[in-house]
């Protein structure tokens, strides 16, 4: 049997960005001297002359960017997620976001699977600031087939975007020609006992988990919620009224992100039983990635256990 390829959705990032471009000659890349980090360097070395290197200095960065896209030209600006979502915040708000500039925001190292980093870079707040921006769209795909189809879509579409990539390598679930929309839930694994709603490098650990269960005899629906915002209410609802209950899945606080737009929606559309899975209302600490993500209960086995239990409740 052959073995998962593993990759890190940043490493598709970086591999995208110089692929696109090779086609398009409005793209440029601004990174904040974390170029060999977030993978841009690969952009950087195919296209120096459109590859600028801001510095430390990343709440400039998003202002150089905005004032690029008023000229035509489509910036994908990058750093860590705790610093392009965190420091700049107000930047991204007032001169990206409310004039409803034509700027990417390529974040990566997003979430607690940092790792070593420790808390001060492991950004589990970001999907909860982006969100609260009108008119941002918010992505995290789950695999390095679905990054690369996510920044030719985030290209292709007019408005700010930010994306959120992974430093932690995860498994490639999806088929080289896989065909990503923005604001379209995936179905990945259908069920009908409970509805597994993930996003990000959590997905492939709800397939596994829907695997585990439907070991036990529950048949488990699993969906890849890769855009955050806009949120696609029609999956959510109908999974809410097939399925009637409701686990989510993400590497995010579980304040402010993927659980709690899944919950608002439903409140006012199909009020059903949800259990929100992410980090508690604390930071994360220093350690080996995978072990961190057991120990926050951001795993198959957890996310298996949790549907059980909400399954008995």
């Amino acid at each position: 049997m052959s073995e998962i390829k593993k990759v890190a959705t940043r490493e598709s990032y970086g591999k995208a960005l110089a692929e696109l471009g090779a086609r398009v000659d409005n793209l440029v890349v601004l990174d904040a001297d974390l170029a060999n980090a977030t993978k841009t360097d690969i952009f950087k070395k195919a296209f120096p002359e459109r590859h600028f290197d801001c510095g430390i200095a990343e709440a400039n960065m998003m202002c150089v960017a905005g004032g690029l896209s008023t000229m035509g030209i489509v910036p994908f600006v990058s750093s860590f997620a705790m610093f392009a979502a965190g420091r700049a915040f107000e930047q991204v708000r007032n001169t990206i976001g409310y004039p409803h500039l034509n700027v990417k925001i390529g974040a990566t190292h997003g979430g607690i699977s940092v790792g070593e980093d420790g808390a001060s870079h492991q950004c589990c707040e970001d999907f909860a600031l982006m969100r609260s921006i009108p008119g941002m769209t918010i992505m995290s795909p789950a695999d390095g087939v679905e990054a690369r189809a996510m920044v030719m879509a985030a290209y292709e579409m007019q408005g700010p975007v930010y994306l959120r990539f992974s430093r932690f390598a995860t498994p490639v679930f999806h088929s080289e020609d896989f065909q990503f929309q923005i604001g379209k839930g995936e179905l990945v694994q259908d069920g009908g006992d409970v509805a597994i709603i993930a996003n990000g490098i959590l997905v492939p650990e709800a397939i596994e988990a829907g695997k585990a269960l439907a070991a036990e005899g529950i048949s488990a629906r699993v969906i890849n919620m890769a855009t955050i915002k806009p949120l696609d209410g029609e999956i959510v609802l109908k999974a809410a009224k097939e399925c009637g209950r409701i686990v989510t899945v993400e590497e995010h606080s579980i304040i402010g992100g993927l659980g709690e737009a899944v919950c608002s929606f439903l409140a006012e559309n199909c009020p059903v039983p949800v259990k929100r899975i992410g980090v508690n209302d604390e930071f994360g600490h220093s350690g080996p990635a995978g072990a961190l993500l057991k120990a926050f209960g951001l795993c198959a086995d957890n996310i298996a256990a949790q549907a059980k239990a909400l399954l008995n409740k």
